[in-house]
């Protein structure tokens, strides 16, 4: 017989099922366990489809009542896309609920446990919160503060260069890190490269070396200067975030090959402002974002302090003289420098892959 511990792993390990395909709900995993067994289990798969307390209960039918629920993310008590959750709980007969988090979505925090115990059913709350956090960190980012969940990512070389002197940088990292690279961007609402990223590497920004959908494409273009044969006009949707009072011709040629532009305020230098992009793309419901390039959009997200997680791919390689991975960002002592906390080191094929949160 497994502990409750052991069956809420299992949910945690059903809830990745749906990373990239709920946004912006949350990801849950569930499990129905009646006599020591478990009789249903059910993951959210997409957004707007069944939850996964409705997809384990489906399964386990007549074997709900008197089991017990293992889920890792509060059940939902309001109706949305689909109907509350708790009604089908109580309904089905379940005698206890185990859950690793309360959901911080005002429309339930708390109401879900309130409604399940005052139908008479036990509910245990709080065992492996942390690793539930981690697994839902995006959306509980976006569910508290509007915002998108932002991750920056380059790749360097040992002496911290991510391109030679004449922007060379194909292929710094190695395949295993590529593909990792296009993991990640399956599992982001949308991909951000400035438009210098654009008009010298002419990237796809999609996802071609493994299964899985490719995001949204954001670009950076403060002066509109983006090429009319770029590969991003290609595949899935582009969003072009420009400064107010942009050329406008070059406006209605981008809405015309059906570009989404945002047009949002400048920093004093006249480029457009990056804290208001991740503002405008919470209000498009946009939960995650993963930033890709160049070095003076990694400065400008840094110094906005929009970024949550930053993922640095090193290889087995020395340049010398090349581009920085960061360019603008000044500090001057060491006891100023952005500290990382929760880090982690793991390999890619022959290159090292270092990540962590920022303070």
């Amino acid at each position: 017989m497994l502990s409750d511990e052991e069956y809420l792993r299992e949910t945690l390990r059903l809830a990745k099922k749906g990373a990239g395909y709920v946004s912006p709900n949350p990801l849950v995993g569930a499990v129905v366990v009646k006599d020591g067994y478990p009789v249903g289990k059910g993951a959210h798969l997409r957004a707007g489809g069944p939850h996964a307390e409705v997809n384990a209960l489906n399964e386990a039918g007549d074997k709900s009542r008197g089991a017990t629920l293992y889920v890792n993310l509060e059940p939902c008590c309001h109706y949305g896309k689909t109907p509350p959750c708790v009604d089908l709980i109580i309904k089905r007969g379940i005698k206890r609920v185990v859950c690793a988090m309360e959901d911080p979505n005002p429309l339930v925090s708390g109401k879900g446990f309130s409604r399940l115990r005052q139908a008479g059913i036990e509910v245990d709350v709080g065992k492996l919160e942390r690793e539930a956090r981690r697994i839902n960190e995006t959306y509980l980012k976006y569910i508290t503060t509007g915002l998108p969940f932002v991750t920056l990512k380059w790749a360097q070389t040992l002496d911290g260069k991510i391109a030679t002197c004449r922007g060379d940088s194909r292929w710094i990292s190695s395949e295993a890190s590529r593909r990792y690279v296009h993991q990640l961007r399956s599992q982001t609402d949308a991909v951000l490269v400035g438009v210098e990223t654009v008009i010298k590497d002419d990237p796809l920004l999609s996802v071609r070396l493994i299964k899985g959908r490719s995001p949204l494409k954001i670009v950076l273009d403060s002066r509109l200067r983006l090429p009319p044969q770029a590969k991003v006009l290609q595949g899935e949707k582009l969003i072009v975030a420009t400064v107010q009072r942009a050329n406008r011709q070059r406006l209605d040629w981008l809405r015309g090959c059906g570009v989404e532009v945002w047009e949002l305020p400048s920093t004093p230098d006249g480029w457009v402002d990056i804290e208001a992009v991740a503002r405008e793309a919470g209000r498009h419901q946009i939960t995650s974002i993963l930033i890709e390039g160049g070095a003076h959009v990694a400065a400008s997200a840094l110094k906005a302090k929009i970024v949550d997680r930053v993922i640095v791919f090193i290889a087995p390689r020395i340049l010398g003289d090349g581009l920085s991975a960061v360019k603008g960002l000044r500090v001057d002592l060491i006891s100023a420098s952005l500290p990382l906390r929760d880090t982690q080191i793991e390999r890619r094929g022959e290159d090292i892959v270092y990540s962590g949160y920022l303070v």
